[in-house]
């Protein structure tokens, strides 16, 4: 299981890069810890809704997925759809989930993924990366 700790600042609008690695056919989950810029886990409770330009919300919610290219004119679609689970929302940790029904799926090579939360009328690309897809030999047990 991969474990990466972040820094998010809502106002520069940078996703922070990670890379991951799926092997085909087995579960992916990858958790996340994200902090803010004074060093403290980020809040996504309804406690910290974000109001950029608009009234604040009640909740944060999160997106990922998974495309063989973002090269501009290219047709390719999203391939998988990661599963976001916000694994302590006050202590800034979430999970991205990919099970090994949808891994098998992939072909070997590389992919990118980004992560998007939101809150409101407010989103954030949080997470972008490479995803290398290492094929198997093995069939699930």
């Amino acid at each position: 299981m991969a474990k990466n700790t972040l820094t998010f600042d809502p106002s520069s609008g940078v996703a922070y890069g990670v890379n991951l690695t799926i092997n085909t056919g087995a579960d992916l989950d990858a958790d996340y810890t994200v902090v803010g810029t004074s060093g403290t886990a980020f809040d996504f409770s309804s406690d910290n809704a974000v109001a950029i330009g608009t009234a604040a919300v009640t909740d944060w919610t999160g997106s990922a997925q998974l495309a063989k290219s973002i090269a501009i004119g290219s047709s390719q679609h999203a391939l998988a759809t990661f599963e976001v689970g916000f694994t302590s929302a006050k202590g800034g940790e979430f999970r991205l989930s990919l099970g090994s029904t949808v891994t098998r799926t992939l072909s070997e090579g590389r992919y990118v993924y980004d992560v998007l939360v939101s809150s409101g009328a407010s989103i954030f690309r949080i997470v972008s990366g490479d995803v290398m897809v290492i094929g198997g030999i093995s069939s699930a047990p």
